[in-house]
């Protein structure tokens, strides 16, 4: 069901007693699910391009990362959603001629529809003025503008190419361990004066971005910063179903002031609706397409990057499910392990799997699974496995190894 007219009852029924919350933590965890695309339908047959622009269209926006120890993280979210797929589809889509996606800042680094382009080019433009960039990067605008020329002009003589492409492209330790030529270019990238082509072995490489993106969508008039910017929390209101002004800010990784502005215009527009959920905190806001399913019949690893949980304090509002990135944490000082996938199950997280593809064995390996407190093993156990062996027949790995 549509979430507006209950909601409406619902605030109406909370104003007259004082007491009672719009939303339960189970029908507000329905309605994320359902924003995400986790209550769609799954796909008859062979995942076309339509069915994927399905998945896009749910989550707005894919976080790109570079660890590989089980597949790229942009894959994985397509994958929780519909099941096998060719990764091949999700590349064209990316970096083929055709491509509906494009490389930028969006959330993290990610991939993002064609049609954000125009909505992201003020933080492009903030860039071009050392705004909202990492350090290194903005100083390199700053103090370099005549070398940041120079790796232009050598792009668009040469055509595309590759920080390794360049002579001293080799880093010397110091920030990341990036060398002048690639904070030269992740600068211009940052400026959006070039843009990733495609991939090579996950280096990027580079084009000029009127030689990227579609003429179409370049001519596309640029918004003002306050129309971009309520463009991109509509479609975070959207991904989200039900979310905190925080959550919302967070999609797109807005400014608090810049972002509360356009949660207010969203509300006085009949966009979002200001409603309360059950022991949570501060106001949520519901967008008007947001539904309400009885419940979530759905089994997914995902992600440690997927867009349902990237924002942790949601995810432990809502779901009661505290997830910390370990990949950067001391080995012996991991709790759950390296790469870890949190299983969904229904409308909860209830395990936590580090998962490994080990290529040379042919073998996904489970390394450890941690089941959540009050959650017993053995029930969710058979659809577990389930989803393993899944994930490792798309892997193209021969089994599966449990823990020990």
């Amino acid at each position: 069901m549509r979430c507006s007219e209950r909601a409406h009852d619902a605030t109406t029924q909370s104003g007259a007693r004082g007491v009672k919350a719009d939303f339960s933590r189970d029908e507000a965890r329905r309605i994320a699910l359902a924003a995400q695309g986790f209550a769609d339908p799954a796909p008859r047959g062979t995942v076309d391009r339509r069915t994927l622009a399905r998945v896009l269209s749910r989550v707005g926006v894919l976080q790109i990362d570079s660890v590989n120890v089980l597949v790229r993280s942009h894959f994985l979210p397509v994958f929780s959603r519909l099941g096998a797929y060719d990764p091949a589809l999700l590349e064209r889509e990316a970096y083929g001629a055709r491509r509906s996606l494009f490389e930028y800042w969006a959330h993290m680094a990610s991939l993002a529809p064609l049609s954000l382009q125009p909505h992201l080019r003020w933080r492009m433009e903030r860039a071009r003025r050392a705004l909202g960039t990492w350090p290194g990067i903005g100083k390199m605008l700053v103090e370099r503008p005549q070398y940041l020329r120079e790796l232009k002009a050598t792009i668009a003589e040469r055509g595309a190419l590759a920080a390794s492409d360049f002579e001293g492209s080799r880093g010397t330790g110091s920030w990341w361990g990036w060398s002048d030529v690639k904070s030269g270019l992740e600068a211009l990238f940052w400026c959006g004066e070039i843009t990733t082509l495609r991939r090579r072995n996950f280096e990027r490489i580079y084009d000029l971005t009127e030689r990227v993106i579609p003429q179409a969508i370049l001519d596309v008039p640029t918004p003002s910063e306050a129309d971009a910017q309520r463009e991109l929390t509509r479609v975070a209101a959207r991904a989200l179903g039900i979310a905190s002004e925080r959550d919302l800010r967070d999609y797109f990784r807005l400014k608090p002031a810049d972002s509360r502005a356009r949660v207010a215009e969203l509300v006085e527009a009949g966009e979002l609706r200001t409603v309360t959920v059950e022991g949570v905190r501060g106001p949520h806001y519901l967008h008007r397409d947001a539904r309400l399913t009885r419940s979530i019949s759905v089994a997914a690893l995902l992600s440690p990057f997927d867009s349902l949980i990237w924002f942790r304090e949601r995810t432990s509002e809502l779901f009661d499910f505290d997830f910390r990135l370990e990949i950067y944490t001391p080995s012996h000082k991991r709790i759950h392990g390296y790469y870890v996938l949190p299983f969904l199950l229904g409308d909860r997280l209830v395990a936590r799997v580090d998962l490994k593809h080990d290529r040379a064995a042919g073998t996904l390996r489970a390394q450890a699974i941690h089941v959540e407190k009050g959650v017993a093993r053995r029930t969710i156990l058979p659809a577990l496995r389930e989803r393993l062996e899944a994930m490792a027949a798309w892997l193209g790995a021969e089994r599966v190894a449990l823990p020990k």
